[in-house]
């Protein structure tokens, strides 16, 4: 891994663990904490694009109340939409 690539992959983390509400920090974050080490440049690209959209659009779609955009849907928001957040989560009494 080049020192750019990990650069870049550092600055997404901060990216997407800092969304603007506790909800989208939860699942993004997380998500990008387990599965940005193992993206090719190709699906890192695609993450890039997802968080330049709105934080309360991407969430919703996430969550999969409506639909994304047309060519939004790639691999990494496929399985970004199947990610379990719960093993982030501490159990509520």
């Amino acid at each position: 891994m080049t020192s750019d690539t990990a650069t870049r992959r550092k600055r997404l983390l901060y990216q997407a663990q800092h969304r603007g509400f506790k909800e989208a920090d939860l699942i993004i974050g997380n998500f990008a904490a387990d599965e940005l080490g193992a993206m090719s440049e190709a699906d890192l690209d695609e993450f890039e694009a997802l968080l330049a959209f709105n934080d309360h659009d991407l969430y919703r779609w996430i969550l999969g109340e409506g639909e994304p955009p047309e060519g939004v849907a790639g691999p990494v928001f496929q399985r970004l939409r199947k990610f379990d957040v719960s093993k982030f989560t501490a159990p509520r009494d």
